[in-house]
């Protein structure tokens, strides 16, 4: 009988109504993923909570998907909880299922084994992060036609891929009919255990709602035991147990059974003794079966308990027979095998086992593997066996197996589980003898990794080997300190035994080690590993030192040093075949070109290279090649090129899971769409940036961009917090000019909207004293134009004036030397400079009208309304009707861009200059601002025109925002907008609009596939 636990079932089949709602029913309201954790202490009753819902919400038409943790740890098939439910969910949906993963059952392969044979693909930092995300893209596409459930059980016991990938699916999900529910035993959880950061991470999400299940009440108790003896107990039978219980479920049931067979008396307080009652009264051969399913796994299957117990099949029959009579053990839901009917259970046999006797049952267990390799699942059959062989104490026989089952954990992309194994591997290495460790055989390790520092093919695994695995999994699996440490000794051997190529490997290691932990630059190391190659014959490493040598010029020291270095890596990959790495050195060298003064040349380098790295699969340097094309583009004011450009990168790296390249295009997306005028969509893509982002710098870009448009909205407190967020992701450690001119000037402007010159004037100086080198005109311009800005608008009091005279100078100077070879930055300079003169009030319609002239050629709305403001300002100055109709004019354009945007420090600068004019801004000629198209006739933006085009053509709210990466929501807030606009009831009526006038030409109207 199900007893209490009335609130926890309503908060979880709330849940549950909230994620099924269905979109197409009278509440048009789509359902939203929910996420929940449910915790409590062991025995409390969690397993039989979520049974119960699990059942009411099978009746209510969900499709539930139920996955364990293994208790094994890092010996256990890494992401075994997902693996099974996602297997579960296969068979119950197999054709929704077989429809979602298409074209990505390879990798998709490495969670779940039968979508085929997963490959070798490439291993990076961001091969987990892409399986995760395709994970998450699965479940919300199988979910979108029906609620699914997905239950994780026992997540004190998660191996760390599984915590990863949970903390993703929680933070990430964002569509479909999904009910994430994960279960974990509190009182496991101490301080230092690896879940206990996890749950304080998936506490601060507000989309994770956390139950807590409290021990039963004694009246619940009363009930529970009643359920139990199917009669009334009696009130002192009920007070004992209660207080000897304490309210736990679990224990209430064994003290309730132990009692109903005469054993409750005599029982010590002792907790094993408590849990080991009902094992010890079973016969003798079904305790045996007991004690080896005990040190089986969590689950063990029937043919190799039989392997390995030794008894005959009717004998085993029959002992398997008492203890699931006794509730001891349960049949698995496949029925190919049993496990303890309750952990602690398990765990109390487990630990009653002799230390001899747990080494020889795992020894059998081992023997009767390798006799039988069927005698389990194929993806389990490594990792048991380097489980069983290891806690058999045999060196010789647990050494192969561990590096094999190493080998498995890295297809899977569980790096983690592959650093433990391997370090296990490290510990075996000096136990067993010379003959066995010459029988095998290193793997390459990813990452250009030297297999053998340059011996021949074939020969023998080495220390330095294993060494070398362990800091590529350690660093691609988030375990960078590990994964230093192992570097360091590694380096120190190599003291002893000289091997330049491999020392220059490690010492590549620790620089991309360091940075990631904020311990420095990483150009030490770089600049090591440059001196142990140089003057060796060209090698890979040395074609891979220089191109991330010349990288990493190109984002610090930016020149004809840079430069140098990237031909130079072109040069030397090329000649020894690194394929991708000569890619990347191209890359970078089209950057520097764009950066140097050569744009065209820069650019059709960059295009080449996107062009073969697509032909070629190389999809990681495809990603950078998408994030740096429309930089480049955008470094030279040609915003509006890059966006389909960083579009279409968008959807290719959610292909392959690109997670950082992905947060760097929507970083530069919205950095476009801001240049265009397009500040909601902007808003929107700086979001997804500092959400998608896998590492803390592309996270870093996305709130520099929210600070950038808070700034322009006149919102000074969410820029200081979003500045202050985009500073802590940067961190101090490895200065860039690309982030800290960026930061200096928003900072500039927070500083000057607070009127705190003194700190405007000190950001100034810090970025002048650095200076601005080759390239960074981008981010230079901006500064500049904002420290002119500051200084023309402030009241310097006479003592400061010195100090202000000062500024003004090297501000100018600084002006006069920044490059201003394109229109963009020409217009910059013009503007620059207009505002320098304005500071010494020697400004004019001549100084702001060539600044407006410059503007008008580019496609930059908001700027050009600003040296509107600013022209209209001069001609007011000036006076004159024909100066007040003018500027009339232009304020009346600027006030409208300003309102549009609502860039409501603009828009109060235009009313209170028109106010002082007594100029109305409520009309607006016809002939200024009749758009020419009759899209634009309608008031549409051009973000509304694309979702009309989308209406018209069938598209609905979630296809639509698929196909212009918003949110649902957003797509609906533009669809109700072009109604309103339109004057029009419906959806039909708006496309049957457009369809008369022509907006949109036949061919754009064509049904696409929207995936």
């Amino acid at each position: 009988m199900f007893v209490g636990r009335t609130d926890e079932l309503a908060t979880l089949n709330d849940a549950l109504t909230r994620a099924a709602r269905d979109a197409s029913l009278a509440s048009g309201t789509a359902g939203e993923p929910q996420a929940l954790l449910l915790g409590g202490e062991a025995g409390v009753g969690k397993t039989r909570l979520v049974e119960e819902f699990t059942t009411a919400a099978a009746h209510r038409g969900a499709v539930v998907a139920l996955g364990g943790c293994v208790e094994i740890g890092a010996d256990g098939l890494p992401f075994a909880p997902f693996s099974t439910a996602l297997r579960a969910l296969r068979e119950a949906l197999p054709e929704d299922f077989a429809a979602a993963a298409t074209g990505q059952e390879e990798e998709l392969a490495r969670l779940l084994p039968e979508l085929g044979e997963a490959t070798a693909g490439r291993h990076d930092e961001q091969g987990m992060a892409r399986l995760f995300e395709l994970t998450v893209r699965l479940l919300e596409r199988v979910a979108a036609a029906r609620p699914v459930v997905l239950v994780l059980e026992d997540l004190h016991w998660a191996d760390a891929s599984t915590r990863h990938l949970l903390a993703y699916l929680f933070r990430t999900v964002r569509a479909g009919r999904l009910l994430v529910l994960a279960t974990y035993r509190s009182d496991d959880i101490h301080r230092r255990h690896p879940l206990r950061p996890l749950l304080a991470e998936l506490d601060r999400l507000r989309t994770v709602r956390r139950i807590e299940l409290a021990r039963f009440t004694r009246e619940e108790v009363g009930r529970q035991i009643a359920g139990i003896l199917a009669a009334e107990p009696d009130p002192a039978q009920v007070d004992e147990i209660f207080e000897r219980s304490d309210g736990n479920a679990f224990f209430v049931e064994e003290l309730a059974v132990a009692g109903c067979v005469g054993n409750c008396t005599g029982l010590t307080d002792s907790l094993r003794d408590l849990l080991l009652v009902r094992v010890e009264a079973l016969p003798e051969s079904a305790q045996r079966v007991a004690r080896v399913v005990a040190e089986g796994g969590s689950t063990v299957e029937y043919r190799l308990i039989a392997a390995v117990a030794g008894l005959t099949e009717d004998d085993l029959i029959e002992a398997l027979r008492a203890a699931v009579g006794a509730n001891i053990l349960t049949v698995t839901p496949a029925g190919d095998g049993y496990r303890f009917r309750h952990s602690l259970v398990r765990e109390a046999v487990a630990d009653d086992l002799l230390p001899g006797e747990r080494s020889r049952l795992n020894r059998r267990y081992a023997q009767a593997l390798e006799a039988d390799p069927a005698l389990v699942a194929d993806d389990a059959r490594v990792m048991r066996l380097a489980s069983y062989w290891y806690h058999a104490h045999d060196a010789a026989k647990a050494l192969p197996v561990v590096l094999d089952a190493s080998v498995v954990a890295r297809r899977r992309h569980a790096y983690t589980e592959q650093l433990g194994l391997l370090e296990r591997a490290m510990e075996l290495w000096d136990s067993v003898s010379d003959e066995v460790r010459s029988a095998l055989r290193p793997v390459d390790c990813g990452e250009g990794c030297p297999s053998s520092g340059g011996a021949p093919a074939g020969s023998p695994l080495r220390y330095l080997d294993l060494m070398a695995e362990a800091s590529v999994a350690g660093r691609f699996g988030g375990e960078r300190e590990r994964a230093l440490k192992i570097t360091k000794r590694a380096l120190r051997l190599l003291e002893d035994e000289p091997d330049p190529i491999r020392a220059a490997w490690f010492w590549v290691q620790r620089s991309r080690l360091v940075q990631a932990l904020a311990r420095g630059d990483g150009w030490r190391e770089l600049a090591i590993a440059q001196d142990l190659v140089r003057g060796l014959p060209p090698s890979e490493m040395h074609a891979e030192v220089l191109a991330l040598a010349a990288n990493w010029s190109m984002l610090h020291r930016p020149g004809p040093e840079a430069f140098a270095a990237a031909e130079r890596a072109v040069r030397y990959a090329h000649m020894v075949g690194a394929r991708d790495t000569e890619l990347h050195a191209r890359l970078t060298l089209g950057c520097l070109m764009v950066d140097s003064g050569d744009p065209e040349t820069g650019f059709g380098e960059l295009r080449q290279v996107l062009r073969d790295t697509l032909a070629e699969g190389v999809h990681h340097v495809a990603g950078r090649a998408y994030v740096n094309l429309p930089s480049e583009l955008q470094s030279v004011g040609r915003d509006r090129e890059a966006v389909p450009v960083l579009r279409e990168g968008i959807a290719f790296a959610r292909t392959y899971g690109l997670l950082d390249s992905e947060a760097w295009m929507w970083s530069n997306l919205s950095e476009a769409l801001y240049s265009l005028g397009q500040w909601q969509e902007a808003a929107e893509a700086a979001g997804h940036a500092a959400r998608v982002g896998h590492s803390a710098k592309p996270r870093g870009a996305g709130a520099v961009r929210l600070a950038h448009l808070a700034l322009a909205r006149g919102e000074l407190g969410e820029t200081g917090r979003q500045l202050a967020t985009a500073r802590a992701h940067y961190g101090t450690h490895d200065p860039m000019p690309q982030h800290s001119l960026l930061l200096a000037r928003i900072a500039i402007g927070v500083a000057a909207g607070e009127g705190r010159i003194a700190d405007v004037r000190a950001e100034l100086r810090r970025a002048l004293d650095t200076g601005f080198p080759p390239g960074t005109h981008r981010y230079g311009w901006p500064l500049l134009l904002a420290a002119a800005i500051a200084e023309a608008d402030a009241r310097t009091p006479p003592a400061a004036r010195t100090d202000r005279a000062e500024n003004l100078d090297r501000l100018a100077e600084a002006a006069r030397n920044l490059t201003t070879g394109v229109p963009l930055w020409h217009a910059y300079g013009q503007w620059t400079r207009a505002e320098l003169l304005r500071a010494e009030a020697q400004d004019s319609v001549d100084t702001w009208s060539s600044a407006v002239t410059a503007f008008e050629r580019l496609d930059r709305p908001y700027d050009l309304a600003r040296v509107r403001h600013r022209l209209a300002g001069a001609l007011l100055a000036k006076g004159g009707d024909g100066e007040r109709d003018r500027a009339a004019e232009l304020l009346r354009l600027a006030g409208s861009v300003a309102a549009h945007l609502d860039a409501r420090p603009l828009a109060a600068e235009v009313a209170l200059l028109a106010q002082r004019a007594r100029l109305p801004l409520n009309r607006v000629p016809r002939q200024a601002l009749a758009p020419a198209d009759p899209a634009a006739a309608l008031g549409l933006t051009s973000r509304e025109q694309e979702v009309l085009r989308l209406v018209a053509a069938g598209r609905t709210n979630r296809q639509i925002a698929q196909e212009l990466f918003i949110s649902p929501k957003t797509a609906s807030v533009h669809v109700s907008n072009i109604l309103g606009k339109l004057d029009v009831s419906g959806r039909g009526e708006a496309a049957a609009l457009a369809h008369r006038l022509g907006l949109f030409p036949p061919e754009t109207l064509a049904a696409q596939p929207t995936g």
